[in-house]
């Protein structure tokens, strides 16, 4: 999965158009997609009438990788779509389907990022190179995923990216699937990570019927409240002039916290025991980079321990956890520097939760392009961002009683050490489902992934088996007892496997069986509910 900034929109790929190749157009054909059993020719899918939907191009392209290095895809029907329930809906899609025996007889959703304005061209491809009919969509605008000025005075396009937009792609896909190949598909899936991963939550609790298994990762699952911890951050390193915490010591807090509560390969694995104590970093001398002034300790221990309500003390969003400030090394933008802290002082107003969180109180709580983030109060001004966008936003329904008789099945994962989302809220969303329905590991299982970033990347091991692991709980009966982990060497699949864990399903977490390599899955055992 990538991160919520981090991915590149691949240029146009080669396109074979049937009518290019000497094809008259027929005349519209109308579809119903409950009954349509007849199959439409994707030249001819733009014909289609559906209910506030138009196919704006259907291609089919041929066989072949659409860029040096990427997989290679099969030759599939390339469809684009723009569906608008409502007067000031403008949702555009795209739908592959490969052809003929090369599609699996799935269906794949996948989600978006941020405050979306793409559609996830990368992720619909890698469903694609695996057999899957897939869709995806910009969530009803177009815009960088950082900018949500698209939502000032337009609610309807608030309502298209909190939930409709995911829903009116999946009809429109499912029809236009069925009128292409003649036939519903065997199972159903929907995967994203970060706001995608809310995304996958929504369809659980809105829609429980549309989908057999559910991959939720590291997911948005209070939006609201998330965008005021982002605002925190920025308050707590903003606090006074000496508050901000630079690049050159994040280092320094990274090898302490690891020093407290690290294990041999320099990953926390259980954050929930962990007791590291910033101050053992204050300094007792000069400024250093080995240490951190006063200032700069209460600063770091609001992020950790996240904003609470000032009058009534009750915790807003969880902080984040230790182990992984300085992290990646690497050129991926996913570590505290880019998220929370900036480089250098003043950056602060310039990182990723800044401009997501400004972003949000300006144009969707406020209605004011130039609101100041940093008068932002945690007590009415929590309540007035619920009452105005949280129903339509936030992804916290317990009750999954629907979805579990439906039949539906719920991987959720998070990565410990994500630096964007607080890694609890997932632990949070998973109790309040326990405390509402009891034991929900039939058919829904959390994952916690130690050392793991955002959706990728970090110390631990951090690409995860969620797809193989939802697809044999759905199409066998076989719950996932636990989900594979691998780090390869530099985080590069070419250069081998580093070493393998499993994740248990939550409140499970692994344990070393005493003997055997510690750098092999096999060696460990899932144990101990807390």
């Amino acid at each position: 999965m990538r991160t919520v900034l981090a991915w590149v929109l691949s240029g146009p790929v080669l396109l074979l158009s049937c009518h290019d190749a000497g094809y008259a157009p027929r005349p519209p054909v109308a579809i119903s997609p409950v009954s349509a059993t007849a199959q439409v020719r994707c030249e001819d899918l733009t014909t289609l009438r559906l209910p506030h939907v138009a196919v704006t191009e259907s291609r089919v392209v041929p066989a072949g990788s659409p860029e040096p290095g990427a997989p290679s895809l099969p030759a599939h029907c390339r469809i684009l779509g723009v569906s608008r329930p409502v007067p000031d809906s403008e949702i555009r899609f795209e739908v592959v389907i490969p052809v003929g025996d090369a599609w699996n007889g799935r269906y794949q959703q996948v989600g978006n990022g941020a405050f979306g304005g793409r559609i996830p061209e990368g992720d619909i491809r890698d469903a694609l190179a695996d057999g899957y009919a897939v869709a995806g969509t910009d969530d009803g605008h177009d815009a960088k995923p950082a900018d949500a000025s698209w939502a000032l005075g337009h609610p309807e396009k608030v309502v298209d990216y909190g939930y409709r937009a995911v829903k009116e792609t999946s009809d429109a896909a499912r029809a236009i699937l069925r009128a292409h190949t003649g036939r519903a598909p065997k199972f159903s899936y929907f995967t994203g990570c970060s706001a995608g991963g809310r995304e996958g939550l929504i369809q659980a609790q809105r829609y429980p019927d549309d989908f057999d298994g559910i991959v939720s990762g590291a997911p948005t699952i209070e939006v609201t409240h998330v965008l005021f911890g982002f605002a925190w951050n920025v308050q707590a390193l903003e606090e006074t002039p000496a508050s901000h915490i630079p690049r050159s010591k994040l280092d320094a807090i990274e090898a302490a916290a690891l020093a407290a509560c690290g294990d041999e390969d320099g990953v926390i694995e259980d954050p929930l025991s962990c007791r590291f104590d910033p101050s053992v970093l204050r300094c007792t001398g000069p400024d250093t980079p080995r240490c951190l002034t006063d200032a700069q300790v209460s600063a770091l221990e609001k992020i950790y321990a996240g904003p609470r309500n000032p009058r009534t003390g009750a915790l807003v969003e969880p902080g984040f956890e230790p182990g992984a400030e300085a992290e990646p090394h690497g050129a991926e933008p996913d570590g505290w520097s880019f998220w929370l802290t900036g480089a250098a002082p003043g950056e602060a107003g310039n990182t990723g939760q800044f401009r997501l969180s400004r972003s949000f109180f300006s144009y969707m709580v406020y209605d004011d392009p130039g609101y100041d983030l940093r008068r932002l109060d945690f007590d009415g001004a929590v309540a007035m961002a619920d009452a105005r966008v949280g129903a339509i936003l936030n992804a916290t329904d317990p009750d999954l009683s629907a979805f579990r008789r439906h039949g539906g099945k719920l991987i959720h994962y998070h990565g410990w050490n994500d630096g964007v989302l607080p890694a609890r809220d997932s632990v949070h969303y998973y109790e309040r489902v326990e405390a509402k329905m009891g034991d929900p590991r039939s058919f829904y299982r959390l994952f916690m992934a130690p050392g793991m970033l955002h959706c990728q990347l970090g110390r631990g091991p951090n690409v995860l088996s969620t797809q193989s692991a939802i697809t044999a709980w759905v199409e066998h009966g076989t719950p996932p007892d636990r989900v594979m982990a691998t780090k390869f060497v530099d985080d590069s699949p070419a250069k081998g496997v580093a070493r393998t864990r499993p994740l248990c399903p939550y409140p499970q977490k692994a344990e070393w069986s005493g003997k055997g390599d510690r750098a092999r899955a096999e060696s460990y055992t899932c144990a101990g509910d807390r």
